[in-house]
């Protein structure tokens, strides 16, 4: 197909079709025979020339440019049409270069859809854009590139300008979209007005973004907003240029201000919940002429309907905390950044000073507000500070590390609160948990508790994840070196009900040996898992890491390790696992590195681990895990035997003895042995037969006691007399003379039958002043028998003769 183009000399349209960058020439023109890659059509000229393929929009664009000059004449306002018709289906671009004086302004008002601000190398979704470059003397400033369908409805320029419409070959767009008015002087370098009419969002750049702001130049953004909606401005990326005079800022028009206009920094925080329409303008700097920098901003506007909670403040009283900083944001700060299409929540400490993120410090009270539709999609994280650089000002102190009520009775969930336990060198750090105790997440036994600690002992040298707990466990105490980082993390919504049980407390103790020391008295209805800290990374070099167990005085503790062996090599010292009860005489178990560890144990007292590392080899790190399990003690099943059967033994005697006795005569009362101490039995004149002394020997203890001594009070007789007194055998633990007591008379022993080649030793008389009195069982005998001897010296018999022959079988 052929086309003609027919300029007239008066439109000053120049036509230019060229190949496409970047792409070979196998498609030409053809111009009355003559072939060419590129066709020029000048004001004035009719041209019919042809394509050399069937799809030249692959290979050839085409530019359209009218030069408008408004300075020797008037200018053509109005509606800006697309002319020439009849052009070939191609990738153009119309072109409108409009030169004006800088003491006019010109006017570019679009139609609706009005258009879409995008940044540089952003492409329009039906890739039909706008670029719109300001002209001042000979500097071209790019305003910005911009798509259909957006809320900018006029741009102001100062002087000249360029405008260019980008249109893909197959759009059925017939029109420019915008005409050109002349407007008075507008001071600056541009005004770019926005409508916005609903709830929406907005991003706008400053004239040659990403590249610099020119030169202490000025320009305004104009929005315009129904009074029943509220705006609110954030910017997101922005840089400052190095000034000489002057300073670079921002200055609001506000709705009601009494101060307008209101100057900010970029780097304060923005106006927000504003109602209605306002201006915002950016001023520029004269700046270093060696170092200029860029000045550079991109933000947001936001608008929103006036929001439910707007007006309800909560009160968040930080007046009694010290060293702590409370932040609500978005969920996912500060890793993520929110895309700009997603809604927006609005935290506001003031009425019109609100943002995404809110950081509040301790000593103060605050009132604030919510500008959200779903505050489940807000986060609070907290952080607090302890410290203790002299002992003896905090060696006393229990802090409570619990979230404070100020944070969690906000509608706001606690994503994190941070304590930051800080001590000089020689101060370790004590966490109790005295009632709830803590349980370690581990593979076994995971916590599913509303929320989680996690701490990390950090050193100069070191970092050591000592492990993540919940409470619900059997860890009493912990007690570490160095400096503590104590993270608790929220889990659902079920911490606000679960904060107000809160028990976790810390406290500042003297120097430990080990790196870390845990105090666990085990739940005696479940197993408890334990496991070296840093898991699974392995225990850092030559750390030493203590478990101390409590174990109840009436169970006992079933110990065992979840592997056989330790699994490390050792480039550098040993590897050491070592167990061991806190009674007398416990022998202590160690296990080295290349060692099996211990099978399970019984343990019966409180009793210790200890993991000591080495310097493992590459590719070795050292991990353990072990368990606990209480249970009653048992009564062993050979001891409860030898009871029963003792009592029956001694049951048999007891009956021998009564049938024995049932022969003596039944008026005669039994005879008892009565201990008297104040008796001295000492025969005058004798030689000594002890020569060791009675500390040396066995002298004092009795070979035979008679079983009328023993079983006296069970031959009562049926007559009713008064039963005898009984002496009742107790364990000497007096001082122990040089001499033995003396011996019972033979008539009290049974009979001895001795071999026929055994001497019969000489008669015992060996002296000493503990001594013994056999008395009978008559009514006040007792007392004065002891007596009588001490009268006598002991020269009187102990028993008559008569008495000894009745007692004999």
């Amino acid at each position: 197909a052929s086309f003609t183009i027919s300029l007239r000399t008066v439109d000053n349209i120049t036509v230019m079709i060229k190949l496409r960058p970047g792409v070979s020439s196998s498609c030409d023109i053809r111009v009355k025979n003559v072939i060419r890659s590129e066709l020029k059509i000048k004001p004035g000229e009719n041209v019919t020339f042809t394509f050399t393929c069937s799809n030249p929009e692959k290979y050839f664009i085409m530019e359209i440019q009218k030069n408008i000059d408004c300075m020797s004449g008037p200018c053509p306002f109005g509606d800006v049409h697309l002319y020439p018709p009849g052009l070939p289906r191609l990738n153009r671009t119309f072109i409108w270069d409009v030169k004006a004086s800088t003491k006019a302004g010109l006017e570019l008002k679009f139609s609706t859809p009005w258009l879409r601000q995008i940044e540089p190398g952003e492409t329009c979704p039906d890739l039909v854009s706008y670029n719109i470059n300001s002209c001042i003397d000979m500097a071209t400033v790019n305003i910005g590139t911009f798509c259909r369908n957006g809320s900018v409805s006029r741009i102001k320029l100062l002087g000249g300008g360029i405008m260019s419409l980008h249109l893909p070959w197959d759009s059925p767009l017939t029109t420019s979209g915008f005409n050109i008015a002349n407007r008075a002087s507008i001071k600056r370098l541009c005004i770019i007005e926005s409508i916005l009419k609903g709830e929406s969002t907005i991003t706008l750049m400053s004239p040659n973004y990403p590249l610099g702001f020119p030169e202490d130049e000025l320009m305004t953004w104009q929005f315009v907003i129904p009074s029943n909606m509220r705006a609110s401005v954030f910017f997101h990326n922005y840089s400052l240029s190095n000034c000489e005079r002057k300073e670079e800022r921002v200055e609001y028009y506000l709705p009601g201000s009494l101060s307008n206009p209101e100057v900010f920094k970029l780097s304060d925080s923005q106006p927000a919940n504003i109602a209605g329409s306002f201006n915002l303008s950016l001023q520029g700097c004269d700046q270093d002429a060696q170092n200029p920098g860029i000045l550079r901003l991109l933000f947001q506007v936001i608008v929103q309907h006036p929001q439910v909670d707007e007006n309800v403040t909560h009160l968040v009283d930080l007046s009694k905390e010290w060293n702590m900083t409370v932040t609500i944001h978005f969920e996912g700060w500060p890793s993520r950044v929110p895309l700009m299409s997603e809604p927006i929540c609005l935290i506001c400490k003031d009425r019109r000073t609100c943002d995404r993120v809110l950081t509040l410090v301790s000593g103060a009270v605050y009132k604030i507000s919510f500008l959200c539709k779903d505050l489940s999609r807000l986060r609070i994280t907290a952080e607090k500070g302890i410290s203790c650089v002299d002992f003896r000002w905090c060696q006393r102190k229990i802090y409570s590390l619990s979230v404070p009520k100020a944070i969690t009775q906000l509608p706001i969930r606690l994503h994190k609160f941070i304590w930051k336990l800080l001590a000089s060198d020689l101060i370790n750090t004590e966490i109790i948990s005295p009632s709830l105790k803590l349980q370690q997440h581990v593979p076994e036994q995971r916590c599913n508790t509303s929320y989680s600690y996690s701490i990390v002992s950090a050193s100069p040298e070191m970092e050591l994840n000592v492990g993540i707990f919940c409470p619900g466990g059997s860890i009493e105490k912990i007690q570490m070196r160095n400096n503590i980082t104590i993270s608790l993390k929220t889990f659902g919504k079920g911490f606000l009900n679960e904060s107000n049980y809160q028990d976790l407390k810390m406290s500042f103790v003297p120097h430990i040996k080990d790196e870390c020391t845990f105090t666990v008295s085990p739940n005696p209805k479940a197993k408890v898992y334990l496991q070296t800290p840093n898991w699974p990374y392995g225990l850092p070099p030559y750390v030493s890491i203590s478990w101390h167990v409590i174990v109840p005085s009436k169970q006992v503790a079933r110990l065992g390790f979840s592997k056989d062996r330790m699994g490390i090599s050792c480039e550098t010292g040993r590897a050491y696992v070592n167990i061991k009860e806190e009674t007398l005489g416990a022998e202590e178990t160690v296990c080295r590195e290349d060692e099996l560890l211990p099978k399970p144990r019984n343990m019966y007292h409180d009793f210790w681990v200890n993991v000591s590392n080495c310097k493992p080899v590459d590719k070795t790190q050292l991990t353990l895990q072990f368990w606990v399990t209480l249970a009653d003690r048992q009564i062993d099943l050979g001891v409860i035997i030898a009871v029963v059967a003792g009592a029956g033994v001694l049951m048999a005697i007891g009956l021998t003895v009564c049938c024995v006795r049932k022969k003596k005569k039944k008026n005669q009362n039994p005879m008892v042995g009565v201990y008297n101490a104040n008796v001295n039995t000492q025969v005058p004149g004798k030689e000594r037969l002890f020569t060791k002394g009675r500390k040396n020997n066995e002298s004092h203890v009795y070979a035979v006691i008679d079983d009328a001594m023993v079983y006296g009070h069970l031959l009562k007789e049926s007559n009713g007399s008064v039963a005898p007194e009984v002496d009742v055998y107790r364990p000497f633990d007096g001082p122990i003379g040089s001499l033995p007591p003396s011996p019972p008379p033979f008539s009290f022993r049974k009979d001895i039958k001795h071999s026929p080649n055994t001497e019969e030793p000489p008669p015992l008389t060996d002296t000493d002043h503990d001594t013994y009195t056999f008395a009978h069982q008559k009514s006040g005998q007792l007392e004065d028998n002891g007596d009588k001897n001490e009268k006598n010296n002991g020269d009187t018999p102990l028993l008559e003769n008569k008495e000894q022959d009745g007692l004999v079988e």
